[in-house]
């Protein structure tokens, strides 16, 4: 018996099988990448609140040995969308100076949140910073961000699901599904 679909659920686009299948591939290609970093040196950041399963369950994957560590922000009060205005809301309470970093975001959108965070955590001088993203919309992307590790590209459709809400609502559907329109364009 599974998780029942909301009646605001247009349709899955993302099972659960699906999704768990490429966090595996993405853990396996992270763990190759950075095999042979001590522990006190690999540290994964979780962007609030939309990460934290995927987070979870990636860093479950890993085989090499890291922390893990959150920052919160926001981004879509005001006119965040066409200025990209970002607020930090909680930083880390990890100091990142020499560490690898891999900042962990649940979707990169129009991009402005992603490089508001490469820019902050690059000019804590890391010693190396990458970006993985569960998913990514091409199509709403303003401007350009490096991403490292990506498990999908989505059509542009409000998802929630494994994470993702819509105030607040449907963060831990097993499943990413897109919303029917009439909740969100009330």
């Amino acid at each position: 018996m599974g998780v029942p679909v909301p009646d605001s659920v247009d349709y899955i686009l993302l099972d659960e099988p699906t999704i768990q299948n490429r966090v595996q591939e993405m853990a396996d290609q992270i763990s190759a990448d950075y095999h042979g970093i001590r522990n006190e040196d690999f540290l994964l950041v979780g962007v609030l609140k939309g990460s934290f399963i995927y987070l979870a369950d990636l860093a479950r994957r890993l085989t090499v040995p890291h922390r893990v560590d959150f920052i919160a922000l926001s981004s879509y009060a005001d006119k965040a969308e066409a200025t990209g205005a970002v607020r930090l809301i909680m930083d880390t309470r990890a100091d990142v100076a020499g560490k690898h970093v891999l900042i962990v975001e649940d979707i990169l959108d129009t991009g402005y949140t992603l490089r508001y965070l490469y820019r902050l955590f690059e000019a804590r001088e890391p010693a190396s910073l990458r970006t993985a993203a569960l998913l990514s919309k091409p199509d709403r992307h303003k401007v350009e961000v490096p991403l490292h590790y990506l498990g999908f590209s989505i059509p542009d459709v409000w998802v929630v699901g494994y994470g993702l809400d819509y105030a607040d609502r449907f963060r831990t559907l097993p499943y990413i599904a897109a919303l029917k329109p009439r909740v969100y364009q009330k």
